[in-house]
């Protein structure tokens, strides 16, 4: 590394405007630095998706346009509770930031009864185009990528209408009815994809379904293969066909599961870090899945642990894979940028890496 490589990033790094970060998962909007970067941010985490040589690791909290509009039921339900699209009742619980199902909660009495009980939203029901207008057309910026978030995948789903005993239980023993409900449940996402795409201009879904705990994968790879692949296949591609990339996050320890991730067509994983060995797993799969990660900075880590912690992602998974992060500092009053120290510390080491 040269002083050469120090002047020309810090010329990189001149402000050069202003970007929204919109509210996704609840959280608060928000303003960060746009910067004088050699190229667009959207044109960097472009070639990051497509595995071509892209010059810094992407900050998706700053560089990407994160939209989760509150108009679909399912957002607002999860963020901040209340009823969701599946009349699923949800809390919300301050100490976690989050909501979940309300206990007591069930609005399907048995996945055999799925067709007679479940009434499914009409998504032509909302004014989308209405929405993008009021709430994202003056936010949205074409240099950065625009990726769609959809909670409540094709497991989450199940549990949220019955329960997590009963969706156990249903895997085992109702395998055909699932896949019918199932079959159902992914032309609808379909036709929400088409709506991301036509109505927010997404370049990129973002598709929710946890499948572990911290310690195991709820279901086996044998499970995945018969019920859940034939469906993420069918979502993967609608996504592809209307040009976009398509990225499942899916909390827990699942790294047995990453074979079949790749083959049903995610572009990348959106995972859990403290639940997986992330490293291991970008060495083993990372030229075939990128890794799309939230990176939460702890207050209580000092500046110097912080940016030691930086260089130390970039070093494990920015060169053995694809990979880019929602860097989120949890300390307000930080002397350091890190997320200047991101950008600066990646270009660096791709400059040398690539000549």
């Amino acid at each position: 590394m040269t002083d050469k490589y120090d002047e020309m990033i810090d010329q990189e790094l001149k402000q050069v405007g202003e970007y929204t970060v919109m509210s996704i998962y609840g959280s608060p909007e928000g303003k960060a630095p746009k910067y004088n970067y050699p190229i667009t941010p959207k044109e960097n985490m472009l070639r990051m998706l497509r595995g071509e040589k892209h010059l810094w690791v992407p900050n998706q909290q700053i560089e990407n346009n994160q939209i989760q509009p509150v108009v679909m039921p399912d957002a607002r339900a999860r963020n901040f509770g209340g009823t969701d699209w599946f009349g699923i009742q949800w809390t919300y619980e301050p100490l976690s930031h989050a909501a979940m199902v309300t206990p007591g909660t069930r609005a399907l009495s048995d996945i055999e009864n799925w067709e007679k009980e479940i009434q499914w939203p009409d998504l032509n029901a909302i004014d989308w185009a209405a929405d993008y207008e009021k709430n994202y057309k003056d936010k949205v910026t074409e240099d950065r990528l625009s990726y769609f978030i959809i909670v409540n995948g094709f497991f989450e789903r199940t549990a949220d209408l019955t329960s997590f005993e009963d969706a156990f239980v249903a895997l085992l023993e109702c395998p055909e009815e699932l896949t019918a409900f199932y079959d159902r449940l992914a032309e609808w996402h379909i036709e929400l994809i088409k709506i991301a795409k036509k109505y927010y201009h997404a370049d990129m879904i973002l598709f929710h379904d946890d499948m572990g705990t911290e310690k195991s994968t709820f279901f086996s790879p044998k499970i995945f293969r018969e019920l859940f692949l034939p469906q993420y296949q069918k979502v993967t591609k609608a996504a592809h066909d209307l040009g976009m990339f398509i990225t499942l996050h899916s909390c827990g320890n699942i790294g047995t599961l990453m074979p079949l991730i790749i083959e049903a067509g995610f572009d990348a994983w959106e995972g859990q870090d403290r639940a997986n060995d992330k490293k291991a797993i970008m060495e083993q799969y990372g030229k075939n899945l990128a890794q799309c990660t939230l990176y939460v900075i702890p207050e209580d880590m000092s500046d110097e642990e912080a940016v030691a912690d930086i260089h130390r992602r970039v070093d494990d998974l920015a060169f053995s894979g694809r990979f880019a992060c929602r860097l989120k500092d949890m300390k307000p009053d930080r002397k350091v940028n890190l997320a200047e120290e991101l950008y600066r510390y990646s270009r660096k080491k791709y400059l040398e890496m690539n000549g």
